[in-house]
């Protein structure tokens, strides 16, 4: 009797493995229907042979990101409608908005994913579905966070190549120079033109690609994340700014409230930055209009007399964002570009403006994806 029931037993767990095994296995491609439309809410200057900084404030859902070829679509899409309007030329920088390449985290998962109504529950299912994987990322996470950690490095490699693969595509099919937004990576690098990554901590980077689709410099890393983050993603230790050579003139790229901190205005004038290209993302709905919560990290600048509560949040990022304020940037103009669409219970807030000549030129209506053009 004894016999028989461990038999009975090693056999249904030999049937729940197998089964569980080959669920895990399964990717159904399920079905898409995304809103491929776009508005061009602000076209500041007068068109000239300077070029023009062109920002996409997309509106992107869990849906889009099940492969790379369906971001690549939406993308694409709002790209030619930009060209439709005749704002692109060999000398326009596109500016994509902060974490556009952390979500590539999600491609090519099971559709519970997708279809989960929580962040967590998205998670759990994206560990449920790459237990080997997870297992393996998990081993090896840093920081406080470890959850965190492991669900943002289980997929870097893959994140990585998709990463390089759809943003330097884009920028070769429509010759533009391109700000990719940022992805959060293990130490990130690039080497002999491939995005690469190491073994060590997470970082919040973005890479701007040329119209070659090659990979221009290396990638910058946000110097300050927030208290949020801080637990998974590190502040860039060497505290370096990349300013680049772009057909428009010499750019440099500020990740989220890294362009908050006049020191790093500083910096970019040392190297005679003439643009300043500012990827952003706030999360919760309604968090634009609400009260400003103060600096996100560890470090306040001690000359920023502006309080926790004073204004409000999109009021804090004009006012932070110091292009030609004291301190004055040299800068010709600048751009900050949000994340906005729903990623389950997370909703999405910003309203993406220009710097430029003191003034901040912004779009009053938050709703749907937008384009912000400056002709330089």
């Amino acid at each position: 009797m004894r016999k028989l029931l461990c038999f009975t037993f090693t056999m249904a767990l030999i049937a729940v493995i197998t089964t569980y095994a080959m669920w895990t296995a399964e990717r159904p491609v399920g079905h898409y229907l995304s809103d491929l439309r776009i508005n061009l809410a602000v076209d500041q200057g007068i068109r000239a042979d300077r070029g023009n900084l062109l920002g996409i404030q997309p509106e992107l859902f869990p849906s889009d990101y099940q492969s790379p070829q369906r971001l690549h679509r939406k993308l694409a899409a709002y790209l030619q409608q930009a060209r439709d309007q005749d704002l692109l030329n060999a000398k326009t920088i596109v500016v994509l908005p902060e974490h556009i390449g952390t979500w590539l985290m999600l491609s090519g998962e099971k559709n519970e994913v997708y279809q989960a109504t929580s962040l967590d529950e998205a998670m759990n299912w994206l560990a449920v579905s790459n237990p080997l994987a997870f297992a393996k990322a998990l081993l090896s996470a840093k920081g406080d966070n470890r959850l965190d950690d492991a669900h943002l490095r289980m997929k870097a490699k893959t994140m990585a190549r998709d990463y390089q693969a759809l943003f330097g595509g884009l920028a070769r099919e429509f010759g533009v120079t391109l700000v990719a937004g940022s992805i959060v990576l293990p130490e990130p690098s690039v080497s002999d033109g491939l995005l690469s990554v190491g073994p060590g901590v997470l970082y919040n980077s973005t890479l701007v690609f040329g119209s070659d689709g090659a990979p221009i410099g290396q990638p910058q890393r946000q110097l300050y994340p927030n208290f949020d983050e801080q637990g998974s993603i590190q502040p860039s230790s060497d505290q370096t700014i990349n300013v680049i050579e772009t057909p428009a003139g010499r750019l440099g790229v500020l990740i989220g409230s890294d362009s908050w901190y006049p020191d790093n205005y500083r910096k970019l004038n040392d190297q005679g930055a003439q643009l300043i290209a500012v990827p952003a993302s706030v999360i919760g709905r309604g968090a634009w209009d609400k009260p400003w919560r103060g600096y996100k990290s560890l470090s306040t600048p001690g000359e920023i007399s502006l309080k926790p509560g004073e204004l409000s949040e999109g009021a804090a990022w004009h006012r932070l964002t110091l292009i030609s304020q004291l301190p004055s940037s040299q800068a010709l103009a600048g751009m900050s570009v949000f994340l906005r669409g729903q990623f389950w219970d997370q909703g999405s807030d910003g309203q993406s403006f220009i710097s430029s000549n003191g003034q901040t030129i912004a779009d009053g209506n938050a709703r749907g994806a937008r384009l912000l053009n400056i002709w330089l």
